[in-house]
């Protein structure tokens, strides 16, 4: 039997208090020691609710969310439904506070997303488009084309990608690629074959990236990985390649990539993160012909999120390990 998050009061009995934000349907197992509390991400969590044992995030504002770790003096843990953890460790609770993260909650969906992008550009969605607003035939990409297209990134068919970040997104990723006929490869902090992909150590960018034609950034934000797609590993690629940005948009020098795009060093981006979000009106990359911009769409979808709350509920009342655990 399952129920949804509630306003109530608590039970009899009652030992843990579980706030649960209104931003996502959930469906979460009752337990007499748990009380499942509802609370609007939007808003600032309500004095009465200070007492909380556990805090589930999904949609609240960095400042909220700082807010939160400053009043919830009683939490022992906090979960977070999106992949990325920055905004969480950034907040301020304390180090006894158990945090976790929503890994392999958004696997489906931004591999989707990131397959959407590659193929926009392989077969140039984003000049289609312009095209079709400007009431233009555009015979140039229709009609009669050569194969392989020269210097042009316009298949799948026997291209090389680079998935940089090969976490499980990347591993969801990389069967829908191969499918369609990519040669893929993944980069991490150590090398190793993980089901029947190659995966390179990120000391072997400079051997891969001038042999890529698509690489595809999923890497979380770090102080590590704050640009490190910088001018030097730009110019690595070779002139038809694509850059796309499925993970933090802080991982790329947004700089030296409009450099790269207005230089012809680089044939096109698909971001659908930036450094700055949302992205400013007068910002550069908004006109950038062939820069496809997607307003941070790629995740907005944690499959699964019941049940890891569900196991990480168990696993705190039982003292076991929790899934997830990127602090504490």
């Amino acid at each position: 039997m399952t129920s949804t998050a509630t306003d109530g009061a608590a039970s009899a009995g009652t030992t843990m208090k579980v706030l649960v934000p209104t931003s996502i349907d959930l469906s979460l197992t009752p337990r007499d020691e748990v009380e499942f509390v509802s609370y609007d991400p939007a808003e600032p969590i309500a004095a009465e609710h200070e007492n909380a044992d556990a805090l589930i995030v999904w949609g609240t504002p960095d400042a909220l969310l700082t807010d939160a770790a400053r009043r919830l003096t009683r939490v022992r843990w906090v979960q977070v439904l999106s992949a990325g953890t920055d905004a969480l460790v950034a907040a301020g609770f304390g180090a006894e506070v158990i945090l976790t993260s929503g890994r392999s909650l958004h696997d489906r969906p931004v591999a989707e997303h990131a397959l959407a992008l590659v193929l926009a550009a392989a077969r140039r969605l984003h000049t289609l488009v312009r095209a079709q607003i400007g009431h233009r035939w555009a015979s140039d990409i229709g009609g009669v084309q050569r194969e392989p297209s020269p210097g042009l990134f316009s298949t799948l068919r026997d291209a090389r990608v680079l998935i940089w970040g090969f976490g499980s997104i990347g591993a969801s990723l990389a069967p829908h690629l191969v499918a369609l006929g990519a040669e893929v490869t993944g980069v991490a902090t150590s090398a190793r074959e993980q089901d029947g992909i190659r995966v390179i150590a990120t000391e072997d960018l400079p051997d891969e990236l001038p042999r890529t034609d698509v690489l595809i950034m999923i890497l979380p934000s770090t102080a590590e990985t704050a640009r490190i797609l910088d001018a030097d590993r730009l110019a690595q690629l070779p002139p038809h390649a694509w850059v796309v940005n499925v993970g933090r948009g802080s991982t790329v020098d947004e700089d030296a990539l409009l450099d790269a795009l207005r230089t012809g060093r680089l044939a096109g981006a698909a971001l659908d993160v930036t450094s700055v979000e949302p992205l400013p009106a007068d910002s550069p990359l908004w006109d950038e012909a062939n820069l496809i911009l997607t307003p941070h769409a790629a995740g907005g979808r944690p499959l699964g999120a019941s049940a890891l709350i569900d196991e990480n509920v168990d696993a705190l009342l039982a003292d076991r390990p929790m899934r997830n655990v990127v602090q504490g």
